[in-house]
């Protein structure tokens, strides 16, 4: 497994600094995480948590505490998080290299030992 699970850009970490802010979660950890669901399986999830887990894994970066469960974290190993702006708006983009499949709305994916549970889209 690399140094971090996740990577985080500096866009992004200015993004989720605004969301942290305008709903006043200073104290609160990142979770980053995958669920079952979505077309090819398996989707992402980030939520502000109070707690960290006896088995999560915490890792700073640009001065936010973020947090993955250690189950979630082969699957989303050396996944990079950023944040991209264009005229219609933005969005956290995630780019997971152990992914080999993703749905064409890019929301859901399966890796080579984690095919999740695939939903109709």
């Amino acid at each position: 497994m690399s140094a971090e699970v996740i990577i985080v850009t500096e866009a992004a970490a200015i993004q989720i600094n605004e969301m942290i802010k305008e709903s006043g979660e200073e104290q609160s950890y990142l979770r980053v995480a995958v669920h079952g669901g979505g077309c090819s399986g398996l989707s992402y999830g980030m939520n502000f948590e109070q707690e960290k887990k006896e088995d999560d894994i915490e890792t700073i970066q640009h001065g936010i505490s973020f947090i993955v469960a250690k189950n979630d974290a082969a699957i989303l190993n050396g996944t990079r998080i950023d944040y991209k702006q264009s005229m219609l708006g933005g969005g956290f983009t995630i780019d997971n290299p152990n992914a080999i499949a993703s749905c064409g709305c890019g929301s859901s994916f399966r890796t080579k030992t984690n095919a999740g549970t695939p939903e109709e889209c």
